[in-house]
């Protein structure tokens, strides 16, 4: 009997493994991506620049429609209000009231902070999948904030990618994100990300707080907390037009 209950269990080990090693860098991604990438949504945020001496707290509205089109209004504090931000593909465009100006960024320029934020502009507004832009290799599983994560190094497709290469923590269960470290071309590692607060909306879920660390800086980097999140919403082709940004 004993013999039985012991080639049972080695049985069952086996068909674990099997399952185990089923599962692909790709497979993995592709939940990630199904999961946290939507066609049309708008979100509510503020972000919680940890400095020095005071932390500052900007909040602000984004629309955004695909991978190619996103529009961000800040709504606070005062000195920030009305300033706007619209991508179309690679090429960015900002408007300061204050100038009444409005300037466009692309290329390298992408790359530079938000408002002294740990935050680029291209972090703010991308809603690119990971699949997309890297290959994908599974190298294990840890735990991460208690949760079981596949670890999965990416490298990217071409080198107009802003990370060159990331590692991910993605939760087993939920398929999001639970920690990534961005770093350039060279190793050199640029941006670390913690996922500090999830919530879900439908059947996907979403980090709700999350934060974002340059290593190349002191402090505690920036929180960036969603507030609210609409998916699948329908947002007007004019939001998605120079003309808005000094509506």
């Amino acid at each position: 009997m004993k013999k039985i209950i012991s080639l049972f269990m080695l049985i069952v080990t086996l068909h674990i493994l099997g399952q185990k090693k089923a599962v692909t860098a790709d497979q993995i991604l592709a939940k990630v991506d199904g999961n946290i990438v939507s066609k049309e949504r708008i979100i509510q945020s503020q972000m919680v620049i940890y400095g020095k001496r005071r932390n500052r707290t900007i909040v602000s509205k984004g629309y955004s429609k695909g991978n190619e089109k996103s529009f961000i209004e800040y709504l606070q504090p005062k000195r920030e209000r009305g300033t706007k931000m619209l991508k179309l593909k690679n090429r960015l465009w900002i408007y300061s009231p204050s100038s009444d100006r409005t300037i466009q960024l692309s290329g390298h320029l992408l790359r530079q902070s938000v408002m002294g934020s740990d935050l680029s502009y291209e972090d703010v507004s991308s809603n690119e999948k990971y699949s997309a832009l890297y290959h994908s290799k599974l190298i294990g599983e840890a735990t991460f904030n208690e949760r079981k994560a596949w670890v999965i190094d990416l490298v990217a497709k071409n080198d107009e990618v802003n990370y060159q290469k990331r590692k991910i923590w993605v939760d087993q269960e939920r398929f999001i994100p639970l920690k990534e470290e961005m770093y350039a071309k060279s190793g050199q590692k640029l941006k670390e990300v913690k996922v500090l607060d999830v919530m879900k909306i439908q059947s996907k879920w979403y980090p709700k707080v999350t934060n974002y660390k340059d290593v190349l800086k002191e402090g505690k980097g920036t929180d960036f907390i969603i507030e609210s999140m609409e998916l699948e919403a329908t947002i007007s082709e004019d939001i998605f037009n120079k003309s808005s940004l000094k509506k």
